[in-house]
Order: structure tokens, then sequence, then C-alpha cells
């Protein structure tokens, strides 16, 4: 049975590119474009891995993330945030809010698409 991977983006060209590297990984892509719809779509399609870019309108990513982790059956699915910041204590406040991995955009291919592998795979966050 293929992973789910949800894809969580306001920006459609972010969106584009991640599904362009994960294309021929035999997962099943989905997306979202703001928090409130990551949250309805990961309680609807439970995900083995949901990528969410912290800057998101309705819920951004961080109050998504944190409410995903309330959610019976979604507390132990594995997140990677995604943000443009990547100030010093950037990492720090994407992995407090419930992330188990950190990438900054703009996203280097190899690094990406390894960690992706690795969150599905049970080795990596």
């Amino acid at each position: 049975m293929a992973k789910k991977v949800l894809i969580v983006d306001d920006n459609q060209d972010n969106r584009d590119l991640i599904r362009k590297i994960l294309k021929s990984t035999g997962y099943e892509l989905y997306e979202a474009t703001d928090g409130q719809r990551a949250i309805d779509m990961a309680v609807a399609l439970k995900p083995d891995l949901i990528l969410m870019d912290m800057q998101l309108p309705v819920l951004n990513g961080y109050q998504a993330v944190e409410k995903i982790r309330e959610t019976p059956g979604l507390r132990r699915t594995t997140i990677i945030g995604l943000t443009s910041y990547a100030m010093v204590g950037d990492r720090e406040k994407v992995m407090a809010c419930g992330c188990n991995e950190y990438m900054a955009k703009p996203l280097v291919v190899a690094t990406f698409r390894q960690m992706v592998k690795d969150s599905l795979e049970g080795t990596g966050g």
C-alpha cells in the first residue's frame, strides 16, 4: 500500500516543486493550501507524512501542527516543518510546536528527498 503524503503550502509553485521531487516515489500525494484545510485533510486521510509550510493563511503551520497533535490517531504522524525562515531559533520554534523535523526553503532536493524517505521508513525524526 502506497504511503500517503500531505503537502501543505499556500504557494502553488512550492506545491508543484514538492510534487515534482516526489513524483517518482510511488507515494500518494495530497495537497492543502491553508492550516485549517490541512487539519481537515489529515483527519480524513490519516497520512503517513505531512509536509507543513509554517507560514499559511487561516491557521498558520504552528497552529495547525498543534491541533493535529491534539487529534487522536494523528499524534504520531510524522510532520516535517518547511519554512523560508532560517534564523537562529527558528528550528527550535518549529520543533517545539510538534514537528518531527525541519527544513529551510529553498529546498535542497537531494536532502529533502532523503529526509522524506527516512521519515516514511521510520528512520527519521
